[in-house]
């Protein structure tokens, strides 16, 4: 999408250079050869792009004056070599990113490319807000190929009345996506009844699932049980793989007759309903080993859905971060703090083993003002040869010296001691984010 980006910069030749590029670009760039001259303009620019040192209005006033007029927009600081400290001081007033001069002119558009995607992460966060509200309606969150192909997949099958298995791991919002099955489908007035099967002993099992009738035993009265009360809509049914082994013969009959006998009762309730199970396991997988009846998940499965991890999402990770931060703010009446280069890098290279539920977490201790938890690690197997190690090794330097240079590789790659196209390899190589 085309941006109208303003340039500000005293000196003409610069100036129009500047302007080129970014028009090459597929931007629209407009020069001012001021502060003053930019800010009466008549339209107001997608980024601002600004010289340091100026005559009169030098580039830290220029920021200043544009976040009070516009706080999403953002602002890019071009400063000399001697200027690096006043350079990070406008980072902390809020300016998007700065360039050392002399700079690459690929790397200054990566830069604009960046600042242009995290206002639009900012202005999604009043329409993510909304998406919020309505996530028991099936709102998903993110604009990421893998949030995207989720949520093909979920209008594919919700009108669809199959039963489906779910599955993912901890934290990726699998119940988000059962309810998002049911908000899309025919039965989206109906009831939506979740039952939770590692949270029930055995001996109440039955009884929750199946119900039962006045007499069944002591002290007993009539009792729908979980699928009776899903009737009509849909039955979740959460931790799928925890369910007794006991238990599972007698759900596949209920499900094949779709009908269902009360304990203490000789006649079977018709039932009328779609069942979704989720699983952090790989339910597939445990009926090879006999810890899940084969029959019972070919029953379930009329068909699959996987969820990806968090660490798959990409820039989806800052959006989600944005959001809950936001929330957060909002419930304990805090200012949102910024969200700064070196955090936007620790939280994209985060592993994230809790996934969503950790990141919301993260979220808010972030607003509160709290340290971070340390990073978790996934389970990874040792480098075993000595070439693998050196590359572990590698690889682990590169980011922490990019997380240094804020992204610039050509900085990066004089601190590194190297040529910037060998970085560019290596950063290719390792799959690197920059």
């Amino acid at each position: 999408m085309t941006a109208l980006i303003h340039v500000v910069e005293d000196d003409g030749d610069h100036r129009h250079a500047l302007c080129d590029l970014i028009g090459a670009a597929g931007h629209e760039a407009e020069g001012f050869a001021s502060g003053s001259a930019a800010l009466a303009a008549e339209r107001r620019p997608d980024l601002v792009l600004t010289d340091l040192r100026m005559p009169g209005m030098d580039g830290q006033a220029v920021l200043e004056a544009v976040r009070q007029r516009d706080p999403d927009c953002p602002v890019v600081m071009i400063s000399g070599h001697g200027d690096l400290a006043q350079a990070v001081q406008a980072m902390r007033a809020g300016a998007e990113d700065f360039l050392e001069k002399p700079y690459d002119g690929m790397h200054l558009l990566t830069v604009i490319e960046r600042g242009l995607r995290s206002r639009a992460a900012r202005a999604e966060i009043g329409r993510l807000q909304d998406q919020m509200a309505r996530r028991d309606e099936g709102g998903l969150l993110g604009q990421s190929a893998a949030i995207t192909a989720l949520q093909a997949r979920i209008a594919a099958l919700a009108p669809s009345d199959l039963d489906i298995v779910v599955t993912g791991e901890t934290g990726t919002g699998k119940e988000l996506v059962a309810r998002a099955l049911h908000a899309r489908s025919a039965r989206a007035a109906g009831p939506f009844v979740a039952m939770n099967c590692a949270a029930l002993p055995e001996s109440l099992f039955e009884i929750e699932i199946f119900g039962h009738v006045a007499g069944a035993f002591p002290g007993a009265q009539d009792k729908a049980g979980k699928l009776e009360a899903a009737s009509g809509g849909t039955l979740l049914l959460d931790e799928i793989e925890a369910m007794p082994a006991a238990i599972q013969p007698k759900l596949l009959r209920a499900l094949q007759e779709r009908a269902v006998e009360r304990l203490g009762e000789n006649r079977l309730r018709q039932l009328d309903l779609r069942v979704i199970a989720i699983s952090k396991t790989d339910l597939r997988g445990l009926t090879l080993d006999g810890s899940f009846r084969p029959d019972l998940f070919y029953r379930l499965a009329g068909a699959e859905i996987a969820v990806e991890p968090l660490r798959a999402l990409g820039d989806d990770i800052l959006l989600l971060f944005s959001h809950y931060a936001g929330l957060a703010a909002a419930r304990y009446g805090r200012e949102l703090p910024p969200v700064d280069y070196a955090l936007k890098q620790r939280l994209l290279h985060r592993p994230w083993p809790g996934n969503v539920r950790e990141l919301k977490a993260v979220a808010e201790r972030f607003v509160l003002g709290l340290d971070l938890p340390e990073e978790g690690a996934l389970p990874v197997s040792e480098p075993e040869t000595l070439a693998d190690r050196v590359a572990a090794f590698e690889a682990r330097e590169i980011r922490l010296t990019l997380e240094r240079c804020r992204g610039n590789t050509e900085r990066a790659a004089r601190a590194l001691g190297m040529a910037r196209r060998t970085l560019n390899d290596k950063i290719s190589r390792y799959s690197i984010r920059v």
